[in-house]
């Protein structure tokens, strides 16, 4: 199983990112589970210089930016093909 980390203070940006999230974990049909970090020092545990941040399997794959649908499903793929 996949753990999707979104990192953020709960602004309008991490819950547009934790959203479009959940959307792509349900459309590839994969279970994951979707964590929402807000812990400033949980945060900076990730080599990341602002919010949102999205985290899947403790890599970071994208911060300070709202990702396309199909960059989620891409990384998604991606981080599954790496756990075969």
């Amino acid at each position: 199983m996949l753990t999707v980390k979104v990192l953020g203070s709960g602004c309008a940006n991490c819950k547009k990112l934790e959203a479009l999230a959940r959307q792509a974990v349900e459309a590839s049909g994969s279970p994951a589970e979707i964590i929402k970090v807000t812990q400033y020092e949980e945060i900076m545990k990730y080599p990341i210089l602002s919010t949102p941040g999205l985290v899947i399997n403790e890599k970071l794959v994208c911060s300070g930016r709202i990702p396309a649908p199909a960059e989620i499903t891409a990384w998604l793929a991606s981080a599954r093909q790496e756990k075969l």
